[in-house]
């Protein structure tokens, strides 16, 4: 379910990540773990910000039964700034990063929705009992 390009060599909770991803899809999912220069390039290559960030989606263009639903960047240098920043695990924050960036995959948009997206990871936070960091900092 979950295709795992670790570059950094970083920790994670994988059944969690892919407890997580089965709940919405069935779809494969790449995920990458970078760190902020890496992903800054990206972030400019893709999005034309030249800066680091702290997740990065790329949903596939097209859909079809075997192809995985697309790949999240997420970098390692912000879970462990952001964890710290607002008192809670590295796992935490990494699974909640993740959760923003799936629901990216699935078509959800903060930036143009009416609060979908913000609606559906305030559940995914509640229901895995993760801290509302993000509900709160994203509000």
């Amino acid at each position: 379910m979950i295709d795992l390009d670790n570059k950094v060599d970083f920790d994670i909770d994988l059944q969690l990540v892919e407890t997580i991803t089965k709940e919405l899809t069935n779809k494969e999912v790449e995920l990458i773990i970078t760190n902020n220069k890496e992903i800054q390039e990206l972030n400019k290559e893709h999005r034309q910000k030249d800066k680091p960030t702290d997740v990065l989606s790329f949903p596939l263009e097209f859909d079809m039964p075997s192809m995985p639903l697309g790949s999240i960047v997420i970098s390692k240098d912000f879970v462990e700034e952001k964890a710290k920043e607002y008192n809670h695990s590295f796992h935490d924050e990494f699974a909640l990063l993740y959760i923003h960036g799936l629901l990216h995959l699935l078509g959800y948009d903060h930036e143009i929705d009416n609060g979908e997206q913000r609606q559906k990871e305030e559940e995914l936070i509640t229901k895995y009992n993760l801290p509302k960091s993000l509900i709160i900092r994203n509000s």
